[in-house]
Formats: structure tokens, C-alpha cells, sequence
């Protein structure tokens, strides 16, 4: 494992646009402690800070932090895509071959190099979150610090599923910016499916069936914090009630995505004449 990581990686590192990419990904994250010393002047007649409210504290952080950093998952996204790209416009996949490398290795290649990026990003995550929560946060009990760091753990699936699902479209098509435009088309079927269930079945049932699509499948793993927030600050408004928590089969759902796609990207090639 660590071998083929290791060759990954020099490969990424080789490549100054991955470099920058990978750099920005990275970064981006960090932004959330932005977002936590935000100031709103609302109309000259008094100042708003969002780290006064009481959204950074513990456990809700993990939460609110999560949500926001997957939202910049793209960046690392076409790292994923391009390095496919690159094996097949530069010919290194079929010298790879040539050189020993199996096309199963190949692969794995590629799933413990999205892995590694992940888990990077999630202690980064960690940190942040960890942080910005012990410098608002008015909690300062270990059990409720460590609450609800499930969320690290769905932040870290959500990104090995996506950059999966990225994965199988850059070996299905070969070029990234057709890979990338193969997840908005499949965003797009998504919401037709949707639709037509709703208007075959009652919107309950539609919805259940829609958790079972495979984008709709990521973003079920960390839903909005913005309603869960909304409680907090109205905890009378019931209909304001809606179930925020990380469940078992929300995480075996994304989990047998992950293995699809990684599978059927070792079928891809396997069938593939190089």
C-alpha cells in the first residue's frame, strides 16, 4: 500500500498544476476561522459577530465546520480527475504496465491516494473545528467537547465517496473536464428521477428512494447545520425540528457507492485495450 502511495504521490508533486491544487484544498478549509470572526454591520445600528451567538460552540461545531469545509471538496476533485487524464494523454499508464505495474495496482493506487488526501483534510478539519471551539465555545466538558465528532468521520467518507465517484468518471471518459461535467449531468438525472418518482409515488416514498441515489447519499452523511442553528436560537419552533444525526445506514449507503465505483473503475480498465 504505502509503495503504490508513495508512487502517487511523486507523481502528483511532479505536476505543478496538482501542486497548486492540492495546496488550494487544503487551504480553503481554513477559511471557516474566517467565518467565525466575521463581523456584520448591520446598518450603522449595531454590529453582528457570528462568534458571539453561540454557533461555535461545542458540540455544534462539529458540525457546522464539517458541513462548510466539504463544500470545497471541487478543488481537490479535479486533482482527481486531471491525474487520470494525465495517465492517458502522457502514455505513463501504459508504460506503467509495461514497467510491472497491474492494472488492480493501478487502482489502488489511485483509492489510497484519495484516502490519504481525505484523512489529511479530516485532521485538518479536526483541528479547526477543535480550536475555534475551545476559543468560543462556553462548554469546557470533555463529553460534550467530544460529542458528536461523528461528523469528522462522515466528512471523511463524504470526500473518499465523491473523489470515487470522481475517480470512475475520469477512467470512464479519460479527460477531466468531461469527468467533471459527467457530476453535474448526474446531479441533473438525479432531481429528473426525483421527480418522476414524486410524481409516480407519494413524496415520502420519492424521498426514501432518493436516499439511495449516489449524490443525494454523500450530502445525506452531513445535512445543513442552518435549521439545526435556528433551533437554537427558537427552541419553541417545532416545525424548525429536523434529524441533523450521522446514522449507521446513511454510512453503509455511501460506503457500498464507494466500493461501486471503485470497483467498476477496475472493470473499466481491465476491459480497456491500452
Amino acid at each position: 500500500m504505502l509503495r503504490l502511495l508513495n508512487l502517487e504521490l511523486q507523481k502528483l508533486l511532479l505536476n505543478k498544476t496538482s501542486k497548486i491544487l492540492i495546496f488550494v484544498s487544503f487551504i480553503l478549509p481554513f477559511f471557516v476561522i474566517l467565518l467565525s470572526s466575521l463581523k456584520i454591520n448591520v446598518f450603522g445600528f449595531f454590529t453582528l459577530e457570528l462568534g458571539e451567538l453561540g454557533i461555535f460552540n461545542f458540540p455544534i461545531i462539529w458540525h457546522l465546520t464539517t458541513f462548510f469545509a466539504s463544500q470545497f471538496k471541487f478543488f481537490f476533485a479535479i486533482v482527481v480527475v486531471s491525474m487520470i487524464g494525465n495517465e492517458y494523454s502522457n502514455k505513463i499508464l501504459k508504460q506503467n504496465l509495461i514497467d510491472g505495474l497491474s492494472k488492480k495496482e493501478f487502482v489502488l493506487s489511485k483509492f489510497y491516494t484519495i484516502v490519504f488526501f481525505s484523512l489529511v483534510s479530516t485532521v485538518l478539519i479536526g483541528i479547526i473545528s477543535f480550536s475555534i471551539g475551545m476559543y468560543y465555545s462556553s462548554y469546557t466538558e470533555a463529553s460534550i467537547i467530544f460529542r458528536q465528532t461523528e461528523f469528522l468521520l462522515a466528512y471523511c467518507l463524504k470526500l473518499v465517496a465523491f473523489f470515487s465517484l470522481c475517480l470512475f468518471f475520469g477512467m470512464l471518459v479519460k479527460r477531466s473536464a468531461f469527468a467533471l461535467a459527467f457530476i453535474f449531468i448526474l446531479f441533473i438525472i438525479e432531481w429528473i428521477f426525483f421527480g418522476l418518482i414524486t410524481w409516480k409515488f407519494d413524496h415520502s416514498i420519492a424521498g426514501s428512494i432518493q436516499n439511495f441515489f449516489p449524490l443525494k447519499s454523500m450530502y445525506n452523511l452531513i445535512e445543513q447545520p442552518f435549521q439545526r442553528i435556528a433551533m437554537m436560537k427558537f427552541p419553541d419552533k417545532v416545525d424548525l425540528s429536523y434529524d441533523y444525526a450521522v446514522h449507521w445506514y446513511e454510512i453503509t449507503i455511501a460506503l457500498g457507492w464507494t466500493s461501486i465505483f471503485v470497483f467498476s473503475s477496475y472493470k473499466l480498465l481491465k476491459k480497456r485495450d491500452l
